[in-house]
């Protein structure tokens, strides 16, 4: 029996209505649940102290500290070396089997867990190079973790550029690296920082690869060779050591809230460029 145009348009804007709602509502209840439970919490004592008696009492002030260290670390080393990577890959090279396989790779160290990166990273940086457990041996380990990621959605938004600007920008002279420089990377920036910010999102909120490279000092660091503890890695000592149920909910909160905002921030600087470039 044939469906209706009609019939079948309706039964795919209601599915995929409700799909859409019901994703949006989990995402709100688990924001607001955290918010409910976290806001009330929060103090100017409590963002800009530091902790006491192994969290129970004082702030959070060294773990933002952390949160914002080992990430910036992270994109440090990830960000050029992923976009330079999809840019060979895309630019500068024809498909072969070579790149099938570095394509091949990314994915299936996309796909690694977590405790993973942070077994290697303990074994490699903490260890075999005896950084011990640190700053610099945390980022290199979420570099790592992010590189994918970043690969990847860069190598999809400079495919999408069409290859219309790239002729244009070759017919007036222009060499291959000015042609991605001044053409190619302006209009896949969008795609490029979407890639950025999934890695910055999955860097703050990761917990295990942390623990085993970063440590979990919560004292406030001095150098990239110093220990250093996470909101994240503080929100789950807190809440799987039964140690304050009410901090834990404050960490988590200011948690959610920093990466509300570092997404926000970070799109309306790309918008701001585009329309600038434009």
């Amino acid at each position: 029996m044939r469906i209706p145009p009609r019939v079948a348009q309706t039964v795919a804007r209601v599915v995929l209505g409700a799909a859409t709602f019901f994703t949006v509502a989990v995402l709100i209840f688990i924001i607001g649940h955290v918010l409910v439970k976290g806001i009330p919490v929060l103090s100017f004592r409590f963002l800009f102290s530091n902790p006491e008696d192994m969290g129970r009492a004082g702030g959070i002030f060294p773990t933002l500290v952390g949160s914002v260290l080992l990430p910036a670390v992270a994109l440090v080393f990830a960000v050029p070396l992923g976009i330079g990577t999809a840019v060979f890959l895309t630019e500068y090279t024809r498909e072969s089997k070579i790149t099938a396989a570095i394509r091949f790779g990314a994915d299936c160290l996309a796909g690694i867990p977590s405790i993973i990166f942070g077994l290697f990273g303990f074994i490699f940086f903490v260890t075999v190079l005896r950084m011990g457990w640190c700053i610099l041996s945390g980022g290199l380990t979420l570099a790592m973790m992010v590189l994918p990621t970043i690969i990847r959605t860069t190598e999809e938004a400079i495919r999408a550029v069409p290859y219309a600007y790239r002729e244009v920008s070759f017919s007036l002279g222009a060499t291959r690296w000015r042609t991605v420089w001044r053409v190619v990377l302006p209009n896949a920036l969008p795609g490029i920082v979407t890639g950025i910010i999934l890695s910055l999102g999955r860097s703050i909120g990761e917990t295990a690869a942390v623990i085993f490279t970063a440590g979990s000092s919560l004292r406030m660091p001095s150098s990239l060779f110093d220990s250093v503890r996470t909101m994240s890695v503080h929100f789950y000592i807190l809440a799987r050591e039964g140690i304050s149920s009410e901090n834990a909910y404050g960490t988590a909160a200011v948690l959610v809230l920093a990466v509300l905002m570092v997404n926000g921030i970070s799109y309306w600087l790309m918008h701001q460029f585009m329309k600038r470039f434009s």
